[in-house]
């Protein structure tokens, strides 16, 4: 997938798909809209995904992904909508978060994390 740089919106969700996200697909410039969720996927959010600096709605949710959430998400400035809820994620909300201007929606419900909210 990584080479289909010219890409704007990826849907694959409400499917079966299994295994982890590449890193690869961060190699997708011009995508605005990722949508994998209601997937199989496991693994780790691959902290490359910071790259896809056109990113305006990244939707994760409803996998069994694991691990902590990437602090390098902090660096997709033009995020509005991140959908991490019903995953297995673990660790704290990273801080640079709230750093985050042009995030308006901002779900991480039913994964387990611990620690405080940032402010």
């Amino acid at each position: 997938l990584g080479l289909l740089t010219k890409l704007n919106w990826l849907d694959l969700s409400s499917n079966s798909l299994t295994g982890t996200i590449p890193s690869q697909i961060a190699m997708m410039s011009n995508l605005a809209g990722l949508y994998l969720y209601d997937n199989s996927l496991t693994g780790t959010i691959p902290s490359q995904i910071a790259l896809m600096s056109n990113l305006a709605e990244l939707y994760l949710f409803g996998n069994s992904l694991t691990g902590t959430i990437p602090s390098q998400i902090a660096l997709m400035s033009n995020l509005s909508g991140l959908y991490l809820y019903d995953n297995g994620l673990t660790g704290t909300i990273p801080s640079q978060i709230a750093l985050m201007s042009n995030l308006s929606v901002l779900d991480l419900s039913g994964n387990r994390l611990n620690g405080t909210i940032p402010s």
